[in-house]
C-alpha cells in the first residue's frame, strides 16, 4: 500500500493490519535495498553475534549453574520439577546471561541500528534525499534519546520479572502450604506464566513503539513510552500479531542454533560450526524486519492519531529537515 502525502509534506500511511505492514515493509526494504543491507551487516550481524554467542560461551561456567539455583528456588516454591520447568529455568538463565553480557553491543550497535533503520524507512517513506552520511549523522543525534528510552524499557522489563517470579515463588508456596496437589501447582504456575507473557508482550511494544518515537521526534523516556500507548490505543492488536511474529522467528532460529551449534559434532563427528554465521544473519535479517515493520507501524498509528499529536506539539523536525535538504541546520 503506497505512502499518501500530507499538508506538510510528511508522509501519511492508512491503517494497516499485521499482514499489509509486512507488505508495505518488503516494499520500503525494496526501496532502498543497499542501505538495510549496510546496516544488517556492519550493526545488526555484530550486536546478534554478541546475543548468540554469549549465551553458548558461558553455558557450562554460569547458564548451568544459575539454571540449577532456579530449579532449586521452583523446588522450594512447590513446583515439581517436571522437563518443561527444567527447560524453562535453562531458557531463562541463557536470556538472562545473554542480555547482560551483551549490554555493550546492545546499547551501542543494536540502538544505532534501530535509529539508522527509523530513518531510513522514514526516508524511503517520504521519498526524501537519503545520503548515508545523513543517515548516520541523524542516527547519532537520536542516539542519546533513544538509549535513555531504551534503559526505561529494560527497567520496566526487568521489574516485571521480578513481579512474576515474586508472585510465582508466593502462589506456588501458598498453595504447597495448603497441601494442594502437585497438579493445581503446576496450573497455578502455568496461569502465572500465561499472564505474564500477555504483560510482557505489551510491554515490548510499547518500548519498541516508543524506542521509534524517541529517533523521530523530539521526546524521549516516560514521554516516548506514553506516547506510544497513546498511538497504538486502537491498534495494539497488531502490534500483537507484530512482537508474536518476529517472537516466533527469532526463537526458530534461536533453537536451530541450540541445536545445530552449541552440539558441535554429528554422530560421525563433522562438524556443524560452519552453520554458525549462517544462523547468525539469519537471526540478525529477523532483527531488521521486525525494526521496520516498528517503524512503519508508527507511521501508520501516527496517520490515525494527528489530533493527539498537534495537541503534543508532535512533528517529524529533522525528517522534514532532511527531505527539504537543510541538514546545515541540525550540523
Amino acid at each position: 500500500m503506497a505512502p499518501t502525502r500530507g499538508a506538510g509534506g510528511g508522509v501519511r500511511l492508512p491503517p494497516m493490519n499485521a499482514m499489509e505492514i509486512l507488505r508495505e515493509t518488503v516494499r520500503v526494504l525494496r526501496g532502498d535495498p543497499h542501505a538495510f543491507t549496510s546496516i544488517l551487516f556492519l550493526l545488526l550481524c555484530p550486536a546478534s553475534g554478541c546475543l548468540l554467542l554469549s549465551s553458548a560461551a558461558l553455558d557450562g561456567t554460569v547458564v548451568v549453574p544459575l539454571a540449577r539455583r532456579l530449579l532449586v528456588a521452583a523446588a522450594t516454591s512447590g513446583l515439581p520439577l517436571t522437563h518443561f520447568v527444567r527447560q524453562l529455568a535453562h531458557h531463562l538463565a541463557a536470556t538472562l546471561v545473554s542480555a547482560v553480557v551483551s549490554l555493550p553491543a546492545l546499547l551501542t550497535l543494536l540502538l544505532a541500528a534501530r535509529a539508522a533503520v527509523a530513518y531510513t524507512v522514514a526516508a524511503v517513506c517520504m521519498e526524501a534525499p537519503r545520503g548515508r552520511g545523513d543517515i548516520t549523522l541523524l542516527a547519532r543525534r537520536a542516539w542519546p534519546r533513544l538509549a535513555a528510552t531504551y534503559a526505561l524499557g529494560c527497567a520496566a522489563v526487568a521489574a516485571g520479572l521480578v513481579a512474576f517470579l515474586s508472585l510465582l515463588v508466593t502462589a506456588c508456596s501458598t498453595l504447597r502450604a495448603m497441601l494442594y496437589p502437585p497438579d493445581i501447582v503446576v496450573c497455578a504456575g502455568l496461569f502465572t506464566v500465561l499472564a505474564y507473557s500477555v504483560v510482557y508482550a505489551h510491554t515490548i511494544i510499547i518500548c519498541n513503539l516508543g524506542g521509534v518515537i524517541a529517533v523521530l521526534e523530539e521526546v524521549a523516556r516516560v514521554n516516548a513510552l506514553r506516547w506510544s500507548v497513546q498511538l497504538m490505543r486502537r491498534q495494539t492488536h497488531v502490534g500483537l500479531l507484530i512482537f508474536l511474529g518476529s517472537t516466533i522467528g527469532l526463537a526458530f532460529v534461536e533453537g536451530l542454533f541450540e541445536h545445530r551449534v552449541k552440539t558441535l559434532s554429528y554422530g560421525d563427528g563433522s562438524s556443524r560450526l560452519w552453520e554458525g554465521p549462517l544462523l547468525v544473519l539469519m537471526y540478525s535479517f529477523v532483527m531488521l524486519i521486525d525494526s521496520m515493520m516498528n517503524a512503519v507501524f508508527y507511521f501508520t498509528c501516527r496517520s490515525s492519531n494527528l489530533g493527539f499529536l498537534d495537541e503534543e506539539g508532535g512533528s517529524v523536525e529533522e525528517l522534514e529537515m532532511m527531505r527539504a535538504g537543510n541538514l546545515d541546520a541540525i550540523r
